[in-house]
């Protein structure tokens, strides 16, 4: 995803346990459109030395942005379509797809699809860019 987006996360840090409160999706609006994301456990911000969890959908629409972290998509509903560097791979629920670093990924959805995505870590603190939305 990579857009900088207004949402905190709900997150409560202890000793044992992070609780990560439920929050609804939202849509971006602006030039992200109808786009929906929420982001779990932090914000792709910055650099990060642990994972990112995000939860998104698709509805008959297309995300594109190049990354220097992984990104693996598990399709939660519906069907995603995955491209990156000539590569195409279509996900249904429970199937995952990760897009390794250093590359553009363009996921779309021809009718809807509802992910969880994780981001691995981005240490040095890259940035995502050359992103792209767009409705089918």
């Amino acid at each position: 995803m990579g857009a900088v987006i207004e949402q905190t996360p709900a997150v409560t840090t202890g000793n044992a346990i992070d609780f990560c409160a439920a929050q609804p999706l939202k849509a971006l609006g602006g030039e992200w459109g109808r786009l929906q994301c929420r982001f779990i456990n932090a914000h792709p911000v910055g650099a990060w030395d642990d994972f990112i969890l995000s939860e998104w959908t698709l509805d008959s629409r297309a995300w594109e942005d190049f990354h220097p972290h992984s990104e693996t998509a598990f399709v939660l509903e519906g069907e995603l379509h995955i491209e990156s560097q000539g590569k195409t791979v279509i996900l249904r629920p429970g199937d995952s797809a990760r897009v390794n670093p250093g590359g553009v990924g363009r996921y779309w959805a021809p009718v809807y699809a509802r992910m969880v995505t994780i981001y691995g870590p981005n240490p040095e603190g890259l940035e995502s860019h050359s992103f792209r939305y767009s409705e089918l």
